[in-house]
C-alpha cells in the first residue's frame, strides 16, 4: 500500500523519523514494522497561533519497495553543430532553463554572458565587500547564474498559471539541489550551494553539444526585413567583435541598462513599468525568532531560524516586505560605482546573527513624471546616485535605526549590523522621496501593531533597495511570445518584464525556448 496522510504535529515529532512512525501509529493504525519508506511530499510552519505546528503530507510505503528515484531524470539531447542554433543572451535563470529546454527540443543554445563563472565572479564579490569597488560587468547582478546566484536562491512563487514549478525544482534537484526543496513551501537552496547547481547546468548545455561564453556583451542584434538573425557581441577579454547566429532569446536580467538603452535607441518597443523601492531592513534573527515563535527563549533547534511576511496598503500603494533572508546577510548590489543598492542573501543553514528583509513601496509607472519609456530607470537610478552620496566612500550604505526613522530622529548611533562595506547613519527620513519614506514609516507603524516588538531601535533600515523588478517591459506577443514587432526575438525572464524571482524567470525561459523551437520546427 501507498498513501498520503495529512498531518499537523509538534516541530519534535515532525523532526523526528522514528517519532513520525509512532504518530503514524498512534493516528492512523499503521505497524511501524510493516512501513519500508516515509517520503515527505509537502512540509510548512504554522505559527499564527502560540503554539506553533509543522503541517506534513506524507507519502507512506507499507509493505512496498521504496522507490528507486523521487522523480524521474530529465533526459537531454546531444546536438550537433549542424542543429538549429539558437543565441540565449544572459546566463541568469531565464537564460540557463531556456537552454536546458532547447537542448532537449534539439536546439543547439549558444549563451552568452557579460559576466564572469561563478568561481571567478566569488573572487570580485569578495573584492568588492573588502574594498568597495564596483566591477561592471561582474558583481552581484552580473555573471553566470544572474543577481539570484548571490541571493539566497529563494524558490517561492506565486506565478504557477504558467508552467511547472515541480519541473523547475527537479531541474535543479537534478544539478544538485537538496531535495527538501522539493517538500518545503518556502523552499531556498542558499547561497553556499546554488552556484554548484549553476556550474553544473552549465556543464550539462556545454557537454550536450551546446556552447557558454562569458565575458561576452551583447552590443546590437543582427536585424534582417522583420526579423532578426543572431547578435553582435563584444568578447571583452580578447577585445573582439564576434556574430552569434540564430533567433534570440533575450534574458539580460532586470539590471542591464545598456541593454534598455540601446533598444530604446533602435526604437524596438518597450514600455514603462511599474517596480517597488524601499529599504533593507534588519532585526537580530533572535528577535524575530522571538516574535514569530512566540518565544520566551531562544530558538530549539527543531525550527528553522523565523521568517516573516507583511503587507499593507497605505495611500493607495502597496507596502510590503520582500525578499526575506532569515538568518542572512545584507549586499552591496550596484552595477556602478557612482550608485549605492543593497539587497540580501542567506547560506542554506540560515545560521547568521541577523534576519533580513527589502521593506518596499510600489512605484507605478505613472507615478514618475513624462513619457519615455526610460523614465522609471531614469528615476531608479538617480534615487542609487543620491543614496551613494550619503554613503560616501567605496559601497558603504546610509542607514538609521528603524524607531528613529518612523518617529524622524537622527541616530546617535547604529547597532552592529552584516553588511560588509560599512554603514554611515543618515537621515534617511529626511531625504528619501516623500512617497516613499512617508509610506514605509506608517508600513513600518502597521506592521509593528501585528508584531509588537518588530518596530524597534535594535533594528535597522539600511537604503536603499530598488532593483526588485525591471523599470521597463519589452513588449512581446501573448501567445508566440515573440518581440511585437521583430520575429525570431523572444524578450524573456525578469529583465524583459515578465517574471520576478527564479522560478518565474526559470518558468518563462522554458516557456520562450517552447516557442521558439516550434517555429524553427514548423519551418
Amino acid at each position: 500500500m501507498i498513501a498520503d496522510y495529512s498531518l499537523r504535529l509538534l516541530p519534535p515529532d515532525a523532526a523526528d523519523l522514528s517519532r513520525l512512525r509512532q504518530v503514524l501509529r498512534q493516528e492512523k493504525g499503521i505497524d511501524p514494522q510493516r512501513i519500508t519508506h516515509l517520503q515527505v511530499v509537502r512540509r510548512s510552519i504554522d505559527a499564527r497561533q502560540r503554539t506553533v505546528y509543522v503541517n506534513l503530507l506524507v507519502r507512506v510505503y507499507v509493505d512496498e519497495a521504496p522507490p528507486a528515484q523521487l522523480f524521474p531524470p530529465i533526459v537531454y539531447r546531444d546536438v550537433e553543430a549542424s542543429a538549429p542554433a539558437a543565441v540565449v543572451v544572459g546566463a541568469g535563470p531565464a537564460g540557463l532553463f531556456a537552454a536546458l529546454r532547447l537542448l532537449q527540443l534539439g536546439v543547439r543554445p549558444i549563451v552568452l554572458e557579460r559576466g564572469k563563472d561563478v568561481h571567478e565572479r566569488r573572487r570580485d564579490i569578495a573584492s568588492l565587500c573588502r574594498n568597495g569597488e564596483v566591477k561592471s560587468n561582474s558583481n552581484y547582478c552580473f555573471g553566470e547564474g544572474g543577481a539570484g546566484a548571490f541571493s539566497d536562491g529563494k524558490l517561492y512563487t506565486r506565478s504557477k498559471k504558467r508552467g511547472s514549478v515541480e519541473r523547475v525544482l527537479q531541474v535543479l534537484c537534478q544539478h544538485g539541489a537538496q531535495t527538501d526543496i522539493l517538500a518545503d513551501v518556502h523552499p531556498h537552496i542558499g547561497s553556499d550551494r546554488l552556484p554548484r547547481v549553476i556550474e553544473n547546468m552549465r556543464h550539462t548545455i556545454v557537454t550536450h553539444g551546446g556552447e557558454v561564453h562569458f565575458s561576452t556583451l551583447m552590443t546590437r542584434l543582427l536585424l534582417s526585413g522583420d526579423g532578426v538573425v543572431g547578435v553582435e557581441a563584444h568578447d571583452m577579454v580578447t577585445d573582439t567583435l564576434h556574430e552569434f547566429r540564430g533567433a534570440v532569446v533575450l534574458a539580460t536580467g532586470h539590471s542591464a541598462r545598456d541593454v534598455y538603452r540601446y533598444l530604446a535607441a533602435q526604437r524596438i518597443e518597450m514600455e514603462a513599468k511599474g517596480i517597488a523601492v524601499g529599504v533593507r531592513l534588519e532585526h537580530p534573527a533572535a528577535l524575530i525568532d522571538r516574535l514569530q515563535y512566540h518565544l520566551r527563549g531562544s530558538r530549539p533547534a527543531c525550527l528553522p531560524t523565523a521568517e516573516y511576511s507583511f503587507v499593507q496598503q497605505v495611500g493607495g500603494r502597496g507596502v510590503y516586505s520582500f525578499c526575506m533572508c532569515p538568518g542572512g546577510v545584507v549586499i552591496p548590489s550596484a552595477t556602478a560605482n557612482e550608485e549605492v543598492v543593497v539587497n540580501g542573501m542567506s547560506n542554506s543553514g540560515r545560521t547568521g546573527r541577523w534576519s533580513n528583509s527589502g521593506m518596499v513601496v510600489e512605484v507605478r509607472a505613472d507615478d514618475v513624471e513624462g513619457t519615455d519609456v526610460l523614465r522609471v530607470l531614469r528615476w531608479q537610478q538617480q534615487l542609487e546616485q543620491m543614496c551613494k552620496q550619503q554613503g560616501g566612500r567605496g559601497q558603504r550604505a546610509p542607514a538609521q535605526r528603524m524607531a528613529d526613522f518612523v518617529n524622524g530622529r537622527l541616530s546617535a548611533s547604529l547597532p552592529s549590523s552584516s553588511y560588509v562595506p560599512g554603514l554611515v547613519g543618515s537621515p534617511l527620513h529626511f531625504w528619501l522621496p516623500e512617497c516613499i519614506g512617508s509610506r514605509l514609516r506608517e508600513g513600518f507603524r502597521h506592521f509593528g501593531a501585528q508584531r509588537h516588538g518588530f518596530l524597534t531601535n535594535e533594528a535597522i533600515v539600511i537604503g536603499v533597495e530598488t532593483r526588485t523588478s525591471s523599470p521597463v517591459r519589452i513588449v512581446r506577443h501573448a501567445d508566440s511570445l515573440q518581440h511585437l514587432r521583430i520575429k525570431g526575438l523572444y524578450p524573456c525572464g525578469e529583465g524583459a518584464g515578465y517574471a520576478g524571482g527564479i522560478v518565474s524567470a526559470a518558468i518563462d525561459g522554458e516557456r520562450c525556448a517552447e516557442r521558439l523551437a516550434e517555429q524553427i520546427i514548423n519551418k
